[in-house]
Parts: structure tokens; C-alpha cells; sequence
């Protein structure tokens, strides 16, 4: 029999694309993943995830990995439907990972706090083209199933190793920004000196985000201090 499993990296970030990772292997092939210490990426370190990336290479039957990048995410994000969000566009892109492999039951980490309402989401995109494969195959969407399937544990693996070579990349380029997410200061400094400097945001920003309309807003106010400071009124009230 063979499992797939499919997690994703990068869902808060505010920098860099969303990356979601589908791996399918054979059932006897799970011992071989515990014995090599697969587990949910985020509790390992960069360095062993890429050790452990190598290995899932070899064991696996099929990988399918699917970068999102910014542009995709703000116009799903911006769109402002209830329930056709960001967990909509993530089906989306694991039902495309699914469709790649040879799987006979497949486990999602579920990011909807509902798992059999993103289950039908996933199914809905994945087989409505192909009623006939529905009945063949099963597929289950659980919270935590990162910890809790060595299959999702190694998808999670492959999506945040993807995920860390392509913030690498946009680093070497762009300067040091930290980690990418929203509460890094990092991340939140470099946003806000580059706003500053150049009057946008780096064009692998998720403009969508709290975070940047935040610091949009702050510079506007401190643009606008400023021209008072500089006018007449201003200067006498000082």
C-alpha cells in the first residue's frame, strides 16, 4: 500500500512564498523514516532537516512540491470571503501536490480549525474531475498530523527545506531579513527601513499582511508629522 502525506511552510510568513509538499512512499517504508529521527520539521534544526531531505529522497515513491508566491496569496487573501481564504488557496495546492503521486491513503495536516470541512475542500479540487478515483482512495485531513504521521512529518520536512533555500536565495539578493515571519524583529526593521527608503515594500512581500499595512500607516502618519514640523504652523507651535 502506499501513503502520501502533504504539509506546507511558510503559511504566516510575510516574506517569501508559501511552499506546500507532497511525499508518497510505500507503508513498509515507515519504520525506515522513524529509524532515521523523522519527526515535524519545526523541531528540527535547518541543517538536519537538510540531512533528512536526502534520505526522504531516496525512500520516497514520488515528491511533489508547489511555491505560492506573494502575488498568488494577496489576491486570494484580499478577496475577503469567508471560508475562500488563505486555507482555500492551501487546498488548493495540496489537492495539485496529491495529484502528482501514486497514493492509495493520503494525510493532510489539517490548517482549518474544521478537519472534515477541509477534507471535502481538498476532495472537492482533487476529484472533480475524476469521480471514479474517489472510491479507490482515501483521504484524511487531521490537525497535528505533522506529529502524529512520519509520511506528513516527511512532507513537512521537504516543504520548510524548499522554503529555507529559496529565503536564502531572496537573502543573498536582497540584504539579511530574518526569519520572514511577522514576529521578527528582523523582518519587521528591514520592511520598514526598505519602506522608508524606497516607498514600497520588496516585491516578495505579502502586501495582504496586518504587518505591512501597519507599517504603511505608520510612515504615512510620520510623513505627515514631518511636513508639519517644516510649514509655518508647525514651526510657531513648537
Amino acid at each position: 500500500m502506499i501513503l502520501a502525506g502533504v504539509d506546507e511552510a511558510g503559511r504566516g510568513c510575510v516574506l517569501g512564498p508559501l511552499v506546500v509538499a507532497g511525499v508518497s512512499l510505500e507503508d513498509s517504508s515507515i519504520p525506515r523514516l522513524i529509524e532515521m529521527g523523522i519527526r515535524d520539521s519545526k523541531k528540527l534544526s535547518p541543517r538536519r532537516r537538510a540531512e533528512l531531505y536526502k534520505h526522504i529522497k531516496r525512500v520516497a515513491t514520488g515528491i511533489s512540491i508547489w511555491k505560492i508566491n506573494p502575488r498568488k496569496i494577496d489576491k486570494v487573501v484580499s478577496r475577503g470571503e469567508k471560508l475562500f481564504k488563505l486555507n482555500y488557496l492551501e487546498a488548493r495546492y495540496m489537492a495539485l501536490a496529491l495529484a502528482r503521486l501514486h497514493w492509495d491513503i493520503a494525510y493532510l495536516d489539517c490548517c482549518d480549525v474544521n478537519e472534515e470541512r477541509y477534507g471535502k475542500m481538498v476532495e472537492g479540487f482533487l476529484f472533480s474531475k475524476f469521480q471514479e478515483r474517489r472510491e479507490k482512495r482515501e483521504l484524511k485531513s487531521e490537525h497535528h498530523a505533522d506529529k502524529n504521521h512520519p509520511v506528513v512529518s516527511a512532507a513537512s520536512i521537504v516543504a520548510k527545506v524548499v522554503r529555507d533555500r529559496h529565503i536564502a536565495k531572496l537573502q543573498t539578493k536582497h540584504g539579511a531579513f530574518g526569519s520572514g515571519y511577522p514576529a521578527d524583529e528582523e523582518t519587521v526593521e528591514y520592511l520598514r527601513e526598505f519602506f522608508k527608503r524606497e516607498e514600497r515594500f520588496p516585491q516578495f512581500t505579502r502586501l495582504s499582511w496586518s504587518t505591512v499595512k501597519k507599517l504603511s500607516q505608520q510612515h504615512e502618519q510620520l510623513v505627515d508629522f514631518k511636513e508639519f514640523l517644516s510649514s509655518e504652523r508647525g514651526a510657531s507651535a513648537l
